[in-house]
């Protein structure tokens, strides 16, 4: 897999700047005592008005989508609405790592969708790298699942969650072959918001009202896991493969439980920072020796983004 780009950016570097800013996540909706739908819908919603200023650019290419793709954002948007409302309500009942930990099926899931639906190659590093890192997720998240009570129910709501956004990334996989990762990101964070905001008309949920606490951090989940993040993620998804890209949640629990115990006071055993290194060292062996070939070469990233 070729992992640089003409810009000589590393793919391996906004990897790593994605893991990190998805990481922040959980801790962001921890500090937050807004329902999570109310969260994750202005979190969508703001991470928009930061995209606005540049959507004139992109008003033919909107203008001129099908209604396939019309239908292809729609499902896509609300895989991800269900992802968002199910994975930040299993975060109030279950631990960061838990929760996390759970996050790591994505890669498996999407890896063998490609392999069922689009005859994607799986080869033996990919797979010797993904184990590699499944163990040391499965020893983060061991000594903090608990099979009865709130935890499990916590466990349940990030497993269907996990299902969700494997199912968005797959759609996404196909859709930006024939759109720009602006276009595909805005619709879809659009339809994922105002999924939430029809779940929070019909449970009564106010959409006023919160301390300037409360919005300071619906803007830092807009722009830290969302845009560094989610949108780095589909970005990155135009050249290298949705299993590659999905394989960055194995980063997650490293260090999304490190920031837990840094800003949490959860807490890290000394088995889970050494399965922190074997997940980044499984990360980097499927990316490093995943032998698949980028659908094109990408020029700079940003939010002017010219794919």
């Amino acid at each position: 897999m070729n992992l640089k780009s003409k810009s000589s950016v590393s793919y391996e570097l906004l990897y790593i700047i994605g893991i990190i800013a998805i990481s922040f996540s959980s801790i962001f909706i921890r500090w937050s005592s807004a329902e999570v739908s109310v969260v994750g819908m202005y979190r969508l919603y703001l991470t928009n008005l930061l995209m606005l200023p540049f959507v004139w650019k992109y008003r033919k290419e909107i203008i001129n989508l099908t209604a396939k793709q019309w239908r292809g954002l729609l499902l896509s948007g609300t895989m991800l609405g269900l992802h968002f409302l199910l994975w930040m309500s299993s975060l109030r009942l279950t631990t960061v790592a838990s929760s996390t930990v759970i996050l790591t099926l994505e890669p498996i899931l999407v890896m063998f969708g490609s392999f069922f639906l689009f005859g994607a190659k799986i080869n033996r590093p990919m797979l010797v790298g993904m184990g590699v890192a499944l163990l040391g997720s499965i020893a983060i998240g061991s000594g903090d699942f608990n099979l009865s009570g709130t935890a499990l129910h916590g466990d349940l709501l990030s497993l269907l969650g996990t299902v969700a956004v494997a199912v968005h990334m797959l759609i996404g996989k196909q859709l930006l072959k024939d759109m720009s990762a602006f276009v595909y990101n805005f619709c879809v964070f659009f339809m994922a918001g105002s999924l939430l905001a029809v779940y929070n008309l019909a449970l009564g949920y106010p959409f006023t009202g919160y301390a300037p606490k409360e919005w300071g951090i619906y803007l830092l989940l807009a722009i830290v896991p969302t845009l560094f993040g989610h949108y780095l993620f589909n970005w990155l998804m135009k050249f290298i493969s949705a299993s590659a890209v999905s394989m960055a949640v194995l980063g997650e629990p490293v260090f999304a439980s490190l920031l837990a115990w840094l800003l949490l006071k959860e807490s890290l055993t000394g088995l889970q920072l050494v399965a922190g290194v074997a997940i980044l060292g499984g990360v980097w062996i499927f990316i490093r020796y995943g032998k698949e070939t980028p659908d094109a070469e990408p020029e700079q990233i940003s939010l002017k983004e010219s794919a």
